[in-house]
């Protein structure tokens, strides 16, 4: 099958399409024939030799592809999926290329209402915002959660679903274009982190009460003012590292707020707890994909074999949403 491979950690033009072994399955597993896989930061850093996959997981990258099962692997027989099912799916690895073996339980439906090339995009992010803001941080109706990177992939699908909670909503992003797109979405507080103070626009935003909720992918250059601008009880998830990842932590300032930080990764997990993360997004976030009150922004999409253009697009953080690589036709 073609793949995109990493020559060697480095730039984005490590990255070169070849002919590598098509992937055998193991028990749990099925074959899928990807159409579209999604582009994500944890892609970048994988290249760039920061962020290796799992024991046992594919060296090659992606997280998040759909497509058609090609074929079922022993012990899935039963699973209720067969063979030419339309799928969307979670990985630990292996996106990047025209095939990909899938753990039967990170398998998802086609949303009514999504194309099969858009649902590429949709699997990574959904996981990650479920995980987080209701798993880990318990997000609830009336409360307030500031999302970092608002107009990220991650971003636009945590403000719809925070939405759909019932929270208020609070943004940063870097340019007016980004802002609007994240207030489009739903989004209460938008603040320009290049000219503005999060922490000073979002405590006169909230009548000083700050955040209940804060999902974080910058790491140690935030730390100190994520901590600041949480409210009393407040919770702080980490899950990304792009600002470091070394901070000093003043537990002075938890103590009195009752406060919490998590750092969390949704591609190391067990594969029992990334099938309970599965079947909980497709309980409930798809139907709200279904009635329009959670929709996929799509900023581009590029052909599996210009891999690197992709990268080079999220390194430059123009983007509105997901980059999707094109791996077959749908």
């Amino acid at each position: 099958m073609r793949a995109i491979t990493i020559t060697e950690p480095g730039q984005a033009d490590v990255l070169v399409e070849a002919d590598v072994p098509d992937p055998a399955l193991s028990d749990g597993e099925v074959l899928v024939e990807v159409v579209s896989a999604g582009v994500n930061r944890a892609d970048v850093q994988q290249r760039m030799g920061y962020y290796p996959p799992p024991p046992g997981a594919s060296e090659l990258l992606g997280l998040e592809v759909s497509g058609r099962i090609a074929e079922l692997g022993p012990g899935t027989e039963d699973s209720g999926w067969q063979v030419g099912d339309e799928v969307c799916a979670l990985l630990a690895g292996g996106g990047y290329a025209e095939l990909v073996a899938v753990p039967v339980g990170q398998l998802l439906p086609i949303p009514a209402g999504v194309s099969l090339a858009d649902a590429g995009g949709i699997p990574e992010v959904a996981c990650t915002v479920w995980s987080n803001l209701v798993n880990q941080a318990g997000l609830s109706e009336g409360e307030t959660v500031l999302l970092h990177g608002g107009s990220s992939g991650i971003g636009t699908m945590a403000i719809q679903v925070a939405k759909a909670l019932g929270a208020r909503v609070a943004v940063t992003a870097g340019s007016a274009d980004k802002l609007e797109a994240c207030r489009e979405l739903g989004a209460d507080i938008l603040i320009n982190y290049k000219e503005q103070d999060f922490v000073e626009e979002l405590k006169a935003a909230t009548d000083s009460h700050g955040a209940d909720v804060i999902l974080d992918v910058v790491g140690a250059k935030y730390l100190a003012r994520n901590v600041d601008a949480l409210a009393d009880g407040g919770r702080l998830v980490v899950i990304g590292l792009l600002g470091g990842r070394k901070a000093e932590l003043d537990l002075g300032k938890l103590l009195p707020k009752r406060a919490s930080v998590a750092a969390t990764s949704l591609r190391s997990r067990p594969l029992e707890d990334k099938a309970r993360i599965v079947r909980e997004v497709r309980e409930t976030v798809w139907p709200w994909i279904e009635e329009g009150r959670v929709r996929t922004v799509i900023s581009s999409r590029h052909p599996l074999a210009e891999a690197a253009a992709a990268h080079r697009e999220m390194e430059e953080s123009g983007h509105i949403g997901k980059i999707l690589l094109e791996v077959t036709t749908s």
